[in-house]
C-alpha cells in the first residue's frame, strides 16, 4: 500500500474511532484514538500482522478494539494511556516554552507594531495620535499596566517624553522600518526601566506588580503541593509493590489479584511519580533563576541610585544601559511568572488521571490485601543490599560499572528507567528499583541495574532474552513504552518529552582519562656540605689555624657566686706583644752654593791668574 493511501485509512479509521466514541458520550481526541490504534496493533493477542494489508474485516475489528478500550473507564491502564498523551501534548521544555511565548507576544503586537511603522503622519493631530500608539505599544510590550488606565498612560507618557520627545516624532518617520523597530524596542526597555526606578524610589510605578515577592511565594507553594502529591503517589505505589511482590512468590494469590488490575494500577502512580518529578525539576530550576535575578535587581537599583543621587542631569551614556538592564530583569521575572503558573496547572491536570485507585482499591480491600505485609519504600529496598555487588573476576565478557571506575556514573542513562529488568521480566511486570551500587551492567552500549545481585547474574548471563520478555511484556501494556522508556523497541511510539532527550543515550560512561606524570630531578633533599673545600691551599690554611690552636692554654674560672651553677669552660688567645712603626716626613732648606771664577779668559799680560769668588750664603741667613 504506498504511504499516501495508508496515511488516507489511518485518517479514516482514527476519525471513526472518535465518531464512535462520542456517540457513546466520550469526547476521544486524534491524538489518543491513534496512539489506541498503535497500542492495539502491537499488542500480539489482537492478531494483527503488521506485514499484511489490512481488509475491511480488520479495519472494523480494530475500530471495535480500539472503542472498547477507550470506553472502558474503570480501566487504569487507559488513564495512565491518557495522561501520557495529556502530558505529551502539554509539557515542553524550559528553553521552548520561553521561545514560544516570546514568539507569541510578538505576534500579537505585531498590528500595533505596523500600525506604527507604517504610519506617514503629516498634521499635528496625526502626529498627537502616533505619539498615543507608541505609548500605548510601550506598555503592551512591557506588560506593565493596562494603557486603557489613565493615570498609567500619564506616567508612562511622562516617562517616554523624558527620552523620546514629540518633537522628534518628525526624524523617527524618516528613519526606514527595521531601525523603527529597534527605536520602539529600546525605547520600550527605557521607559520600562524608568518606571521600575520610579516605583523602587516610590515616585511611580502605578500597575506594576510586585513580581519578585510574587514568586517568592508561589515557588514555596507550588513545590510544596508537588511534595505532597509525589508523597501520596509514593505512598501508593509502595503498598501495590508489596502486595505484588508477595503474589510473585504465590501463584494462587496471583490468579486472585489478577481481576483487581493491581499492576496496571501501580504502572500508574509510578507514572504519575515520573511526571510530578520532572515537573518539580523545573520548578527548582525557576526557583534558582529567580533567586539570582533578585540579587542582580537589587544591584542595577543600587548602581543607579549611586550614579543619579540628587544630580538634576545625568548622560544617557551612563543611566540608559541601566534602564534597559532593568526593563531585561523584569521581563525575565514575568517569565517566570508564567513558567510557574504553566507547570503549576500542569500539575492540577494530571491529577484527574488517578480517579479509579479509589474505585477499584478501597481502604478496606487494600487492608485486607496488607494484612500481615511490611511496606518497604524504594530506599529501604536498595539499603537491604547496599553492601553486594557484582564481583568482576565472574565475568570475563561483560563490563560492569561502578561508583568508584566511573567519573560520570550518576549521568548515565539507565534502562527501564532504574528498574530492575530480570525481576520486571521474571515476574510478569513488577517494577522494583534497581540499585546502582551493586553494579551497571554495560551491554551494547546500554546500561542496566538491578535489584540484587543475583538478579544481576542471571540477567547477565543470557541479556537478549529478559530483554526480549520485557519488549513483548510492553506490547502487552502500550503504557509501559513511555514508562520503561522503550522507544527505542518502539520508534513509531516516541513521545514528544523523550524525544529533546534523544542525546542523552548517547553519553558514554568516563571509564578512563589521560593523565601525565613527571618525575622529580631530585627525589631525596639535597646535601651539600658547605665546609666542604676543593683548593690545596685553603685546606692548608685550616690545618695550620688548627696546629696553632693546639699550641694555646685553656682557663676555666670559678667564682664564689658561681660555683653552685654548671661548670663554665671558656677557651682565649692570650694577648701578645705587638710593635709599630710609624714614619713622619720631614724637610729642611740650605743654602745654594754660589761660587764664581774671574779671570780664566786672561788679559793684557801673558800670565793668567783667576779669582775664586765664593758667594754663597750662611746657613743662618737663609
Amino acid at each position: 500500500m504506498p504511504p499516501t493511501q495508508a496515511e488516507s485509512v489511518i485518517k479514516n479509521i482514527i476519525r471513526e474511532i472518535g465518531q464512535e466514541c462520542a456517540g457513546h458520550g466520550e469526547i476521544v481526541s486524534e491524538t489518543l484514538a491513534a496512539f489506541m490504534v498503535k497500542a492495539v496493533v502491537l499488542d500480539p493477542s489482537n492478531g494483527f500482522n503488521m506485514d499484511r494489508t489490512l481488509m475491511k474485516s480488520d479495519v472494523q475489528k480494530l475500530v471495535k478494539l480500539c472503542v472498547c478500550r477507550l470506553l472502558d473507564s474503570k480501566n487504569p491502564s487507559l488513564d495512565t494511556i491518557k495522561m501520557q498523551v495529556y502530558f505529551d501534548m502539554n509539557y515542553t521544555s524550559r528553553e521552548e516554552f520561553l521561545e514560544e511565548h516570546h514568539r507569541v507576544l510578538e505576534s500579537r503586537l505585531g498590528p500595533v507594531m505596523r500600525e506604527i511603522t507604517d504610519n506617514r503622519a503629516c498634521a499635528r493631530e496625526e502626529l498627537e495620535s502616533l505619539y498615543r500608539k507608541i505609548v500605548s505599544y510601550v506598555l503592551l510590550c512591557s506588560g506593565l499596566g493596562s494603557p486603557t488606565d489613565i493615570k498609567i498612560v500619564r506616567e508612562a507618557t511622562a516617562a517616554l517624553r523624558s527620552v523620546f520627545p514629540q518633537a522628534e516624532l518628525g526624524t523617527f518617520l524618516t528613519l526606514s522600518k527595521k531601525d523603527k523597530e529597534r527605536q520602539l524596542h529600546e525605547l520600550t526597555m527605557i521607559v520600562t526601566g524608568i518606571r521600575l526606578f520610579n516605583r523602587d524610589c516610590g515616585k511611580g510605578g502605578e500597575g506594576i506588580d510586585d513580581l519578585p515577592a510574587i514568586l517568592h511565594e508561589a515557588i514555596p507553594a507550588t513545590t510544596q503541593h508537588i511534595d505532597s502529591q509525589i508523597q501520596i503517589a509514593q505512598d501508593q505505589a509502595y503498598r501495590y509493590t508489596a502486595i505484588l511482590e508477595k503474589a510473585a512468590k504465590n501463584p494462587l494469590m496471583s490468579v486472585e489479584l489478577q481481576p483487581y488490575m493491581l499492576k496496571e494500577a501501580l504502572y500508574n502512580v509510578r507514572q504519575y511519580e515520573v511526571f510530578l518529578q520532572i515537573i518539580l525539576s523545573d520548578v527548582i530550576t525557576c526557583a534558582q533563576e529567580v533567586e539570582m535575578m533578585t540579587k542582580q535587581l537589587g544591584a542595577q537599583l543600587e548602581q543607579l541610585k549611586m550614579t543619579i543621587k540628587s544630580k538634576t542631569a545625568v548622560p544617557t551614556s551612563q543611566v540608559f544601559p541601566i534602564f534597559i538592564a532593568l526593563s531585561r530583569l523584569w521581563t525575565s521575572f514575568q517569565d517566570e511568572t508564567v513558567l510557574i503558573s504553566v507547570l503549576s496547572n500542569l500539575t492540577t491536570h494530571l491529577e484527574p488521571f488517578l480517579g479509579s485507585h479509589d474505585l477499584l482499591f478501597p481502604e478496606k480491600v487494600m487492608q485486607n490485601l496488607l494484612d500481615g505485609l511490611t511496606v518497604k519504600t524504594d530506599v529501604c529496598r536498595v539499603k537491604e543490599h547496599l553492601e553486594d555487588r557484582v564481583h568482576l573476576v565472574d565475568f570475563r565478557k561483560q563490563e560492569w560499572l561502578f561508583p568508584e571506575t566511573t567519573a560520570n556514573f550518576d549521568k548515565l542513562l539507565i534502562q527501564y528507567r532504574g528498574f530492575c529488568g530480570y525481576t520486571f521480566a521474571t515476574t510478569d511486570g513488577l517494577l522494583l528499583p534497581g540499585n546502582p551500587a551493586i553494579g551497571i551492567l554495560k551491554y551494547k552500549e546500554k546500561y542496566y541495574t538491578f535489584h540484587t545481585k543475583d538478579a544481576a547474574y542471571l540477567f547477565a548471563e543470557n541479556p537478549e532474552h529478559y530483554i526480549d520478555l520485557i519488549k513483548e511484556k510492553a506490547k502487552k501494556n502500550a503504557e509501559l513504552i513511555q514508562l520503561l522508556e522503550l522507544h527505542q523497541q518502539f520508534e513509531t511510539l516516541i513521545p514528544y518529552s523523550q524525544m529533546k532527550d534523544v542525546d542523552k543515550h548517547y553519553i558514554k560512561p568516563i571509564t578512563k582519562c589521560e593523565s601525565s606524570t613527571q618525575t622529580d630531578t631530585h627525589i631525596l633533599p639535597p646535601t651539600i656540605v658547605r665546609s666542604y673545600e676543593w683548593n690545596e691551599w685553603e685546606l692548608r690554611r685550616k690545618a695550620i689555624k688548627l696546629a696553632n690552636l693546639r699550641q694555646k692554654v685553656t682557663h676555666s674560672v670559678q667564682t664564689d657566686l658561681s660555683h653552685m651553677r654548671r661548670e663554665n669552660y671558656s677557651q682565649v688567645y692570650p694577648p701578645k706583644d705587638a710593635s709599630t712603626q710609624s714614619m713622619r716626613e720631614g724637610s729642611t732648606r740650605v743654602p745654594r752654593p754660589q761660587i764664581y771664577l774671574a779671570g780664566l779668559r786672561g788679559g793684557q799680560s801673558k800670565i793668567t791668574s783667576g779669582v775664586k769668588v765664593n758667594l754663597t750664603r750662611a746657613v743662618d741667613e737663609t
